[in-house]
């Protein structure tokens, strides 16, 4: 077997492309359930994405990290902290972007503080920034223990955070109001920078919540470190022990998950970790089956290469696709319509039926506008690399 898995571009790609998707329907308001996170407890299919996306930055660092061990502290040092800089302000840059709003008719400036409402500002954290933050603690674990004494230490952190939520508050310490990290949140960032969807101060990438998903990066990291010794083996039935342990592995994880979940909720708003668990163990065993498909059974067909161009530029096409409706809403008419929502405004809103297709239709008009600009980039060997 080659080195070099298809499968995990594919994986990463396909991740990417979901992420895409459920953030950019035609409609908030207008979405099927899948589609939708779990209000709180419990997990839908858009609930994997983000965990999915995490598992494979750390997939990818299991064949990044042994070179830089090779090159020495100095060089890691450098080449981590600017990627983890660069990915955390390109983050921050989307959320304070496009810095003007209209206002009473007429442009004003966005401040790190509303000039209006001092407990509204520019968010600090967010998808990217979560994932930033993640990268640069995984990798130093990574870098720094060895395999056996980093696994001990990702348990110690996932009962660390068990234990800290009920300390917290331990008459209830996993609902949205009880939750102990929010405090901490807002001390820390300060209200004015967290997110406020749940209609509260609450942000869903916070300090606190952030501790299991470095996790879910490292649990990644060793994964793709199984698969990548492993395919350096010479054996013909090499790929099949790999693919037997990683199955394993998997449902064992998926059950102690299941099994935590009825003691620490799997939440992935808190990202409890019964949450990181439990979808550690869905993302072994999706990769394994991809891997079976894609690189036992030789599987070509159009989903592959369909999913692979996304996953070769997938941060920037991620940041893409939140730039472009931010920019477009400087250019809305009276009525709403801009250039990124035209289709939606005028055309698929007006389809038969239940209005959340029309919804749908847009979000996939999206994801084939994104894949035209992957499938562009991948033909001019243009890789857009942080």
């Amino acid at each position: 077997m080659k080195t070099r898995y298809r499968s995990l571009d594919i994986f990463r790609g396909a991740t990417v492309c979901l992420m895409i998707l459920v953030n950019n329907p035609g409609s908030w308001s207008q979405i099927f359930a899948p589609l939708k996170h779990a209000p709180w407890h419990g997990l839908t299919p858009t609930d994997l994405v983000f965990p999915f996306f995490l598992f494979a930055v750390g997939n990818a660092m299991a064949f990044v990290l042994p070179r830089l061990k090779e090159q020495g502290p100095g060089v890691f040092w450098r080449k981590v902290m600017k990627r983890s800089i660069l990915i955390f302000a390109i983050g921050l840059f989307l959320n304070w972007y496009p810095f003007v709003r209209w206002h009473e008719g007429s442009l004003e400036f966005i401040g790190w503080v509303n000039q209006h409402n001092s407990e509204k500002g520019v968010r600090i954290f967010g998808v990217l920034q979560r994932i930033a933050v993640c990268y640069l603690f995984a990798s130093i674990i990574a870098f720094y223990l060895k395999p056996k004494a980093a696994w001990f230490f990702s348990i110690i952190l996932l009962l660390a955070y068990w234990a800290f939520c009920l300390l917290g508050n331990s008459t209830d310490p996993y609902s949205l109001e009880g939750w102990f990290g929010t405090n901490i949140d807002k001390a820390i960032l300060g209200i004015s920078h967290m997110y406020k969807g749940e209609g509260v101060p609450f942000d869903p990438e916070g300090l606190l919540s952030t501790i299991p998903a470095i996790v879910e990066v490292i649990f990644g990291f060793f994964v793709g470190s199984y698969i990548k010794n492993t395919a350096s083996s010479t054996e013909p039935s090499s790929i099949y022990k790999m693919l037997t342990g990683l199955f394993v592995a998997g449902v064992a994880l998926l059950l102690t998950g299941f099994c935590w979940d009825m003691v620490f909720p799997i939440n992935k708003k808190i990202w409890t970790s019964s949450y990181t668990v439990y979808t550690v163990g869905l993302a072994i065993i999706t990769l394994s089956t991809m891997i079976y498909l894609i690189e036992v059974k030789n599987y070509k067909g159009f989903p592959t290469r369909f999913f692979e161009v996304f996953g070769k530029n997938a941060l920037f096409i991620f940041s893409l696709s939140a730039f472009l409706p931010k920019t477009a809403g400087l250019f809305t008419s009276d009525e709403g319509v801009n250039f990124w929502n035209f289709l939606y405004k005028k055309i698929y809103i007006n389809i038969p039926g239940d209005p959340k297709f029309g919804s749908l239709m847009y979000a996939l008009t999206v994801i084939l506008f994104m894949w035209a600009i992957c499938w562009w980039l991948d033909k001019k060997k243009i890789y857009i690399k942080v």
